[in-house]
């Protein structure tokens, strides 16, 4: 993924300063000494005490494995918590203390040097990884470089066909594997919307009379102690503590994924209880002004911002790959038992033929047998046939191991807008002040929405729709605009004067004359209504503040139900006296008559049911993971089908101890209110503690460090330009059919690649160690090296078509996963078959040819070639299935058609001019009829152990 380097703000290397302390000045203020000693005395201890003895803090952290559980902080969060929370709870006076700074701000001078020492303001630099960097990877794989390796002893040995060979495989592998990666793969993080932008600040100058200046500053040169000043549009620049605030709306998105915005004010103390997020009068790097304006006080910049400190993990925690490390600890045991092999077998050889150079290249010949050859290109192919099988279901995977990852998983988490959603509102109903259907409510709304100009909201298009396709017939056109009064954050509403074309008309209608009509957030609306009017009976009735409880008690379980509600109120005026204007936003919006309430809802996709129901008949759970309310969550979960018994919120999960937890993430199906830092924890406790293979599906920069943090992290293509860097997995439609099929796809990768590495190595150890039994008994090679390569080249080109096979249904339904102690308990009930197989044939030969003797000794490679070609080609029919082969379950057509021309060959080979020059004879046919039924027997015991080990361990692949 590149490298990650983080700046230091506030600290050097060569500076021994935890966090901002070294900014704060000296101080006579007990309570202040003590706030801040109290914050850093444990620390500083630690700290301490693990510089003086070293060799104790690495010992710990090797023990500990630098496990990520995701049940606690980490210290650098810890740090960034207490900071903000001190000058939340702080009055504003003490805050300039903090970072040394003063109500006139800093001078030029100070903020340059600030600058210098902490450098520039930028959360976190990404490297974008070279092309170089994923042929690095492509190329180091332990089977490539054994096979490089063996290649290179091969050219030093004279037997240059045998490693150009090897050395086909390794770049066709790599090619493979580098095309893919680096075509599609582009891990970038993109935030650069929180950086390069001009910043408002107030800075002091003057050497005996200091005045105060705005000046503009790029973000990148703000530094702690700046002051700040903010407008509508304007990005917070580091964390920020308020100073002065009016009618101040900020949006949190960036943070929270909700679409809600957040009000903030300086004038408030907050308490530790109030979560981070929620604190009104602290501000965060890269969320937004909406409305209002204000001035702040800079606490944090760069790398020690809450924003930077959440999206420092990124790249740095994700889990490492058990298929991975089973792989390296398969290369590394096959590199010993090649050296012992090998090593006794040149010993043995050149004990009896005298001729060092002829053994040496029988003993590289051996360990070439003993090498899977084709795992890479086998598993590299695998991975880009599911690549290419998901594009056409319009998926673009960007990591060829996600893949293999969808088929281990076995926890899907989900956040709500737009993967469960159609991320769309649709109007739901139109209720009087009781909660009954009333067209009038409906009537007024849909003019409201019809005439406003000043910015269309998608509520304002559900409304709409929602008239046009029941066929209600408002005669809009019988209404003349007057006035505007548009929405903004800190009224919540907006209001549209109308009246009919001729007032003069019909005066007794009541929908006659001049209205203003508003409609907006329930609590506003209720705010400016004086009376509840029935239109359809007549009575008005006074606004009681009992009413206004009833009212908001109702939209509170319209809410709890997962609907938007808003409120809708009419104001009938007089005709104007003179030409005087109406427009006076204070008396026109007051008194008004309340007529009832809209509600909206984000429905559930067709397909997400129906998704999540495939899904879990495949083993894979779902979790839902939203920064949305819990009641919201809960109604989408019931329309879906995801249980609701055990839930919880994020504020609720900071109160709890670790082991609690992890314990409530593994119960839980909902969780809601999360923070992304809060949904990265979850997805890590899921995967260090409950030991699951994770998924997650999200879309928003909210969701970026768990999709980063999962095995398998997926995103759509409308998602943001973060989301979709840090995703293995795009989805260009947002349908998680798709992931169904991606799932099965991964279980037939993973079935394929395990079949491959259990067949090989089974194959390949038996034939090995076949062939140091025959070489004890003939004290000769039982064959050349120059067969002993053909052969192992023959069966390895008859293993391309592994990828192609299929995999049996009853493999698919269930997550499938990389058992480290699976492999070897695998070759230690199957490996003796084979090599009860060989030794048969050996002891058949040794007798009844009497291949024991010199003269014979071609006839006994012929027959030996023969022998072991076919056995390592049909063992993958006896290892692919649990069921019996050829009887109850048949490979598909391209292995059953790579294993009858490969025998094909390996049979007629002594038969014609190239067995004659690789110093092959023919062989008689009770030989074959031997092969006939020593390969019946083969299957016979081998579907006999197969039975006991599945009996035993539940399960064959």
């Amino acid at each position: 993924m590149g490298g990650l380097k983080i700046f230091s703000i506030f600290t050097s290397r060569n500076v021994n300063h935890t966090n901002n302390n070294h900014l704060l000045p000296s101080s006579n203020n007990p309570s202040h000494q003590n706030l801040i000693r109290n914050d850093h005395s444990n620390s500083t201890n630690d700290k301490d005490d693990a510089s003086r003895n070293p060799i104790f803090n690495f010992l710990q952290r090797f023990m500990s494995g630098a496990k990520v559980d995701g049940g606690s902080r980490t210290e650098e969060e810890e740090k960034v918590y207490s900071w903000l929370y001190k000058f939340a709870q702080s009055q504003r006076d003490l805050v300039f203390e903090y970072v040394r700074s003063t109500e006139r701000g800093l001078s030029f001078k100070e903020a340059e040097r600030r600058l210098k020492e902490n450098g520039p303001n930028v959360p976190l630099q990404y490297t974008f990884p070279s092309w170089w960097h994923f042929l690095w990877n492509a190329i180091f794989h332990p089977f490539n470089i054994i096979l490089i390796v063996l290649s290179a002893l091969s050219y030093v040995t004279s037997d240059s066909p045998n490693g150009c060979i090897m050395l086909a495989l390794v770049l066709i592998s790599v090619c493979l594997r580098f095309y893919q990666e680096y075509g599609s793969s582009k891990a970038a993080m993109k935030l650069s919307e929180f950086v390069r932008c001009p910043i408002k600040v107030q800075r002091c100058a003057g050497r005996v009379v200091q005045s105060e200046l705005i000046v503009q500053v790029d973000q990148r040169d703000v530094v702690p102690g700046d002051i700040v000043i903010f407008e509508p549009g304007d990005l917070f620049p580091g964390d920020v503590r308020l100073l002065t605030s009016k009618h101040l709306v900020v949006s949190q998105s960036s943070l929270t994924g909700e679409s809600w915005t957040a009000e903030k004010t300086a004038d408030i103390r907050e308490d530790h209880c109030t979560p981070l997020l929620d604190l009104k009068n602290i501000c965060f790097m890269g969320t937004n002004v909406v409305s209002g304006s204000g001035t702040g006080l800079v606490v944090s910049t760069g790398s020690k911002t809450y924003t930077s400190t959440m999206f420092s993990t990124i790249g740095k925690q994700k889990p490492p790959d058990d298929f991975e490390k089973g792989v390296r600890r398969i290369s590394f045991v096959l590199i010993c038992v090649m050296l012992i092999v090998a090593t006794i077998i040149i010993l043995i050889d050149y004990f009896t033929s005298k001729n060092l150079s002829e053994s040496i290249l029988f003993g590289i010949s051996v360990a070439c047998a003993l090498t899977p050859q084709m795992f890479p290109l086998i598993v590299n192919t695998s991975l880009a046939k599911g690549a290419l099988a998901m594009a056409r279901d319009r998926c673009v995977v960007k990591s060829l191991g996600a893949i293999r990852d969808m088929g281990t998983m076995d926890i899907l988490c989900i956040d709500k807008t737009g993967t469960l959603t159609m991320d769309r509102a649709i109007m739901v109903n139109h209720l009087d002040s009781w909660g009954f259907p009333k067209e009038n409510v409906l009537r007024f709304a849909f003019l409201n929405s019809y005439y406003k100009t000043d910015q269309k909201y998608p509520l304002d298009d559900a409304i709409l729709a929602y008239v046009y396709t029941n066929g209600y017939r408002f005669q809009a056109s019988k209404w003349k605009k007057l006035d505007e009064i548009p929405f903004d954050f800190v009224r919540r509403k907006v209001s549209v004067i109308l009246e009919t074309e001729s007032i003069t008309e019909d005066r007794s209608s009541q929908f006659s004359g001049r209205f203003v009509i508003t409609k907006g957030a329930l609590e506003e609306v209720i705010k400016v209504c004086s009376f509840v009017e029935h239109m359809d009976s007549g009575p008005i009735t006074s606004f009681t503040s009992e009413e206004q409880k009833r009212i908001l008690n109702l939209g509170e379980e319209l809410s709890n139900e997962g609907l938007r509600v808003i409120g809708v109120a009419v104001k009938r005026l007089l005709p104007p006296k003179s030409a005087q204007s109406n427009r006076n936003d204070g008396p026109i919006e007051s008194d008004m008559v309340f007529l009832g309430l809209i509600t909206f809802y984000d429905p559930p996709k067709d397909s997400a049911k129906q998704a999540l129901w495939r899904l879990a008949k495949k083993g894979v759970k779902a979790k839902l993971l939203t920064g949305d309310s819990l009641s919201l969550a809960i109604k989408i979960c019931h329309e879906v089908g995801i249980r609701t018994t055990h839930v919880s919120t994020g504020p609720d999960l900071e109160l709890l101890s670790q082991e609690s937890f992890h314990e409530r993430v593994k119960r839980a199906t909902v969780l809601a209110r999360l923070t992304p830092t809060q949904k990265l924890r979850v997805v890590q406790s899921l995967q260090s503690v409950g030991k699951h293979v994770v998924g997650f599906l999200g879309d928003g920069i909210n969701d970026s460090l768990a999709l980063d943090a999962a095995n398998v992290g997926i995103s759509v293509d409308s998602g943001a330009s973060v989301a979709k860097d840090l995703a293995d997995i795009i989805l260009l439609e947002k349908d998680l059919n798709v992931l169904v099929a991606g799932v099965e796809r991964g279980r037939v990768t993973f079935g394929n690649t395990m079949k491959y590495i259990k067949m090989s190595i089974i194959a390949n150890l038996g034939g090995v160690l076949s062939l140091l039994i025959a070489t004890m008994f003939l004290k000769t090679d039982p064959l050349t090296p120059k067969q002993l390569l053909t052969q192992n080249f023959l069966y390895s080109v008859g293993q391309i078509a592994i990828p192609w096979d299929k995999m049996e249904g009853d493999y698919v339904k269930t997550p499938q996963i990389w058992s480290e102690n699976g492999l070897p308990l695998f070759i230690l009930f199957n490996g003796p078959v084979c090599i009860l197989c060989d030794v048969t044939a050996l002891f058949f030969l040794w007798f009844y040819y009497e291949a024991y003797n010199q003269m014979n000794v071609v006839f006994f490679r012929s027959a030996w070639f023969v022998e072991g070609l076919l056995m390592q080609t049909l063992i993958i029919h006896l290892i692919r299935t649990e069921k019996i082969p050829f009887i109850q379950e048949v490979a598909s057509w391209p292995v059953l058609s790579s294993t009858l021309v490969i025998s094909a060959i390996g049979i007629a080979i002594p038969f014609t001019a190239i067995g004659d020059v690789m110093g092959f004879t023919e062989l008689p046919l009770t030989y074959f009829g031997f092969l006939l039924l020593l390969f019946i027997g083969y299957f016979t015991v081998g579907q006999l152990v197969k039975r006991i080990y599945i009996l035993i361990y539940k399960k064959w692949l």
